[in-house]
């Protein structure tokens, strides 16, 4: 699944990012164990080592960046993409099913910051 932010981060700033997490049936689930994000450009490259973090499962989690994860070092890629990945246990396809959904959002440029 992909999923477009329209609100833009602030180039260095701090931005919160709120998953909330919901099976098949639409019914808010908690992830097994196992839950982790990456930060990547849209080449993949990863952005300030933010690479399979792990995250406490639950119905929702907040994912804050900051500072260096949210440096434009090329104006021309202003994008991220932020990948949450882990299992569930549903209520009528099975246990640890794998899940990935990907976060798409841009950075504002601010001229003086540097």
């Amino acid at each position: 699944m992909k999923i477009h932010l329209t609100t833009l981060a602030s180039e260095k700033g701090t931005f919160a990012v709120e998953v909330a997490f919901t099976n098949e049936a639409a019914e808010a689930f908690t992830p097994n164990s196992g839950l982790n994000w990456t930060l990547t450009d849209r080449s993949g490259n990863v952005i300030n080592s933010r690479s399979a973090v792990s995250i406490t499962p639950a119905s929702t989690v907040t994912i804050v960046l900051s500072g260096l994860d949210l440096a434009v070092p090329n104006i021309n890629d202003r994008y991220r993409l932020l990948t949450v990945e882990g299992t569930y246990n549903s209520t009528t396809l099975g246990n640890n099913l794998p899940f990935k959904v990907e976060i798409k959002f841009k950075i504002s440029n601010l001229e003086k910051v540097t």
